[in-house]
């Protein structure tokens, strides 16, 4: 079975064939357990997301601030493992049709297969991976698997990165380019900066795929910001701060649509 690359690329294509920049979301699964994470990520559909991306919890997060950081723990206890992950594609993708991606470090993957992995993944119908830790010099086994399966492969440039460093990268992946706001981790931020408009804008001048900015967004002016110089607006520590503040799953569904719903707007909205 192939996975859905071709459907995370449409998508995107669409949100820009509507003058607007695609709302990609994040959450861990297994976080609050595996069927809430997969009750979230539907959620997150519902309020208006474009493409959910599923972390793949893991106990040495380097990209990763202290709120997902503080979900991938709870996961983690819980005993997730990569099956529950695979599931919570699975289920999303079957109940909403839309683009899910893996967010993951290359050692779990390593360590499971990579051909084990692209297959039982684009099996699941996920649209391709996000690997903010690989190589691109060390990414043609996945890139070859990835390929065969039908699956995009995202990698993450930053604003440090060369204008000959962001060539190499952008020559290699597929589905879009994630473009870190800022040199650091994940997490909510008071302004999500200048950095990263230019971050885009050299970044478009390697290639034709679409580049979607992450890190530090967290409300619908921020959403709005980057949307105007952005193909895609990523968002996921707020998403999982207000699960970690729901004083039920009930509230934190609710919470999550809801937020969807604003961000939604936003990346609407001209400015």
């Amino acid at each position: 079975m192939s996975g859905n690359v071709t459907l995370l690329s449409d998508t995107l294509a669409k949100a820009k064939a509507e003058d607007r920049a695609a709302l990609i979301a994040y959450l861990p699964a297994g976080f609050p357990t595996v069927d809430g994470g997969i009750e979230a990520v539907k959620a997150v559909f519902d309020g208006g997301a474009d493409v959910v991306e599923v972390g793949l919890p893991h106990s040495d997060p380097v990209l990763d601030g202290p709120v997902i950081q503080t979900a991938d723990d709870i996961a983690l206890k819980g005993g997730v493992k990569i099956a529950d992950v695979l599931r919570t594609v699975r289920e999303a993708h079957a109940a909403t049709g839309k683009p899910v991606l893996v967010m993951t470090y290359w050692n779990p993957i390593d360590r499971y297969g990579v051909e084990r992995f692209t297959a039982e993944l684009a099996e699941a119908g996920g649209a391709g991976c996000i690997l903010p830790d690989l190589p691109v010099q060390e990414s043609a086994l996945w890139r070859e698997h990835a390929d065969k399966h039908g699956l995009g492969t995202v990698f993450v440039v930053a604003p440090s990165s060369k204008d000959e460093r962001l060539a190499q990268i952008t020559a290699v992946g597929s589905g879009f380019v994630y473009a870190a706001s800022l040199m650091g981790v994940t997490g909510t931020r008071a302004s999500v900066g200048a950095q990263a408009e230019d971050l885009v804008r050299r970044t478009r001048a390697t290639t034709g795929l679409p580049v979607c900015v992450g890190l530090g967004v967290s409300n619908a002016e921020q959403a709005q910001e980057v949307a105007a110089f952005s193909d895609g607006v990523i968002v996921g520590s707020a998403f999982v701060q207000r699960l970690l503040d729901a004083p039920d799953h009930a509230s934190g569904l609710a919470a999550v649509r809801a937020l969807a719903g604003e961000l939604a707007q936003g990346v609407r909205r001209t400015p």
